[in-house]
């Protein structure tokens, strides 16, 4: 809009950019006649207004940014933010990459492999204005921190919020010297050793979640830079957050202003701003309008001109903003009606609102526009102070409320240029914010590690170990881990676990002993999984021969039929095939409620047996490990221990007897018929004693599965050792087998 004094043509780009000039020449005014220290505040504060408020130069007004990321460059504007914004901030310190490098491997004629991985440590700028906290943070668009505050990736972060007391970092104060700043009065965050691998081993684009003010945002704050002089009362419903990234701070107020409509009282010593669009019910009535009959001179015989521009174009359509259910992905939202001829005007609005908020503001601003497009000229005779810009009023034969945009003080009167306010409230209709996919924010848990070695699978040589690292956690939001060999507290790099969680959990009840001879579809046992989300299917006869459905609890094999979820993560299993694998002694032995459980799927992690070396156990570190986490290598030897011997006999022999049994081998699990099976150690001998297997009372060396006592030697060996055990054990290239007992001495 525009106003002449003078015969100076001035342009404003709103009402509220209008008032505020002519508030400061109001106020000269009306001050200082009479008045020494009254003209010398008047001056004062009319300069300091013009300065603060209307600036120098032509700006043009804000744009909204597609999510712009952290940049470096000098004299960038550090914006001021309000309310809860995410905005991508300014590096203003960092280091260069710091590179790590971690060997692992070698030994028994296999190559050492270098793993390098970077570092970098950096401060980002966030707002120049203090800030309550700092929110998420998104890096490529990905989450690096959570809500709950967590990193999802290796380093520390410090948030500094922008006191006058605060100081400098230390991590900083290290790098500089003396001369390190602490950046008074600005927000900022240090990010220390930051992992860059998930980043392409760069510093990653960034935003944040900045929350500089609890709750709304309101007019006060945006007009902190008056220094106390003016009341900002109007709420401005729905505005989570602003961001003013510098200028004049009549270009901000002109921006609220095409949303939030605004209107000023200059009836004080101080400006107070109040809705613009809030009617009130005693609106006072302008004075019947002043004839100048001086040629030329405005509103003629009549004292007034009512005028309605045809020109639709300044009637806004759209808005574009910041929407909060997007995390605050650019947003629009069209204003209701008929579109309008010509090119649609856009509203560019950096503020953060939701979908049904910016429709209503769309809106309400249309039809401002609209109803604005009727202007009133009108003549008074003399200065009335309840009448200033900003003011609504009732005109004498003009129907409904206006608005007094701006004044002129001439020789002959005064001259109001008023606009027409709409009848009513706008409309509130439905809104859609669009579809958005947002990264899920998931909170890295501690590790869970189970490390075990199984019996041979009959893959490749059987001379190498079979060793396993379950790991897993109760929630979706860990992201793996490195594991180490553990001897003794020393750790040796094994490599990285993977995402993958292991299907880890407990027994929820005793699972009794069995024989280990059948199907048990009769028996069922409850068990409790680490984390909800963990699933279980059941499988048929076929899948079970197969190999599915195979689960290590405690050092017994077994593999289940039916699996059904009771709820909160326990489910029942039936159908029980137990002691698979040669793990007949541990299903003899039975379990009790609390025994760890494992599913051996594709997903627990084997471990190199030339990194592994000899060390007893294997120990893990994430990203929520304050410290190692280290587990025992259960059954140990179980990949290299032959199977122990099956179906005993005895046979009557010229008095004496000869007893027999059957060998099974190592990894051979299919074992078709008319085939024998094959030896898979270096020798086929058998070790047969009498008493504790440990430290038997007598034992024999044999090189096949039988052995023959006359009647004196089995006469002898009862009387010797009556009602001891007599038991077998295969010898294997590495190991002895578990114990077959053959009978019992009389």
């Amino acid at each position: 809009m525009a106003a002449c004094r003078g015969g100076l043509i001035l342009l404003f780009r709103s009402p509220t950019e209008a008032f505020l000039h002519g508030y400061s020449r109001f106020y000269r005014a009306r001050h200082g006649a009479g008045r020494a220290a009254g003209g010398a505040l008047g001056a004062l504060i009319g300069n300091r207004i013009d300065r603060a408020v209307i600036g120098g130069s032509h700006r043009e007004g804000p744009r909204l940014k597609e999510l712009a990321v952290t940049t470096s460059s000098y004299g960038a504007p550090i914006p001021r933010h309000f309310g809860t914004m995410r905005a991508p901030g300014t590096i203003i310190w960092a280091t260069d990459l710091v590179e790590s490098s971690e060997e692992s491997g070698g030994g028994k004629g296999r190559p050492s492999t270098t793993t390098y991985s970077y570092s970098a440590s950096f401060a980002v700028a966030l707002a120049s204005r203090p800030i309550r906290r700092l929110g998420r943070i998104w890096a490529d668009g990905n989450l690096l921190r959570g809500a709950a505050g967590d990193l999802k990736t290796g380093g520390a972060l410090r948030v500094y919020q922008g006191n006058g007391d605060q100081m400098p970092d230390p991590l900083i104060a290290s790098a500089e010297g003396t001369g390190c700043l602490a950046f008074r009065g600005t927000a900022y965050c240090v990010f220390e050793a930051l992992h860059l691998a998930d980043f392409g081993n760069r510093i990653p684009a960034l935003t944040f979640e900045i929350v500089a003010d609890d709750g709304e945002v309101t007019l006060a704050h945006l007009a902190e830079p008056l220094g106390g002089k003016a009341d900002g009362q109007v709420p401005l419903g729905g505005l989570g957050g602003y961001s003013d990234e510098g200028g004049p701070l009549a270009g901000t107020l002109a921006t609220i202003d095409q949303l939030y409509s605004l209107a000023c009282d200059a009836g004080g010593d101080r400006l107070t701003f109040l809705p613009g669009d809030a009617l009130p019910p005693d609106a006072p009535l302008l004075p019947e309008a002043a004839v100048d009959v001086a040629e030329g001179n405005f509103g003629g015989l009549a004292g007034r001109t009512r005028r309605r521009r045809p020109d639709a174009g300044q009637v806004p359509e759209t808005l574009r903003y910041y929407d909060v259910a997007r995390d605050y992905q650019a947003g629009q939202q069209r204003a209701d009606g008929r579109a309008r001829p010509g090119q649609a005007r856009a509203i560019e609005f950096p503020g953060a609102l939701s979908a049904g908020t910016a429709r209503s503001l769309i809106n309400a601003a249309a039809e401002r526009a609209g109803a604005a497009r009727d202007s009133l000229s009108w003549r008074m005779a003399e200065l009335d102070p309840a009448l200033h810009p900003g003011k609504i009023v009732r005109a004498p034969g003009h129907p409904g409320a206006w608005r007094i945009d701006s004044w002129e003080w001439r020789e002959h009167g005064i001259e109001l240029e008023l606009s027409r306010l709409p009848g009513g409230q706008a409309r509130e209709t439905p809104a859609d914010p669009g579809r958005a996919l947002p990264p899920a924010d998931l909170i890295a848990t501690p590790t869970l590690l189970a490390a075990f070695e199984l019996p041979w699978d009959g893959s490749g040589g059987g001379d190498a170990r079979q060793v396993y690292a379950a790991i897993s956690s109760v929630s979706a939001g860990w992201t793996g881990a490195a594991l180490y060999a553990d001897q003794d507290g020393s750790l040796a790099p094994l490599g990285p676990s993977g995402s993958r969680r292991s299907v880890i959990g407990t027994l929820g009840q005793p699972l009794p002993p069995s024989a280990a001879m059948q199907l048990e579809t009769g028996v069922g046992v409850e068990i409790e999984l680490a984390s909800a989300d963990f699933a279980l299917t059941s499988a048929s006869p076929e899948a079970l021969a197969a190999g599915a459905n195979r689960l290590l609890v405690g050092s017994e094999l077994l593999q289940f039929a039916q699996a059904m979820p009771i709820g909160d993560g326990r489910w029942r299993l039936a159908g029980l095939l137990r002691g698979r694998g040669g793990t007949e002694a541990a299903a003899r032995a039975g379990h009790a409620a609390g025994t760890r459980l494992v599913l051996l799927d594709e997903r627990p992690t084997r471990i190199d047996p030339a990194r592994l070396g000899s060390a007893p156990g294997i120990a893990a570190i994430g990203l929520a490990d304050p410290a190692p986490v280290s587990s025992m290598i259960a059954d140990a030897g179980a990949t290299l221990r032959p199977l122990a011997p099956v179906h005993p006999g005895a046979e009557p022999l010229a008095g004496g007897v000869v007893l027999r049994w059957t060998r099974r081998s190592r990894g051979a699990w299919n074992w078709p018929d008319g085939v024998e099976p094959p030896l898979n150690e270096q020798a086929e001998a058998y070790r047969v004693g009498a008493g504790p297997t440990e430290a038997p009372l007598a034992n024999w060396q044999v090189g096949e599965p039988k052995i023959a006592f006359t009647a004196a030697e089995w006469a002898a060996l009862a009387s010797d050792h009556p009602g001891q055990p007599l038991w077998v054990r295969q010898v294997g290239s590495h190991a002895l087998s578990d114990p077959l007992l053959l009978t019992t001495l009389p």
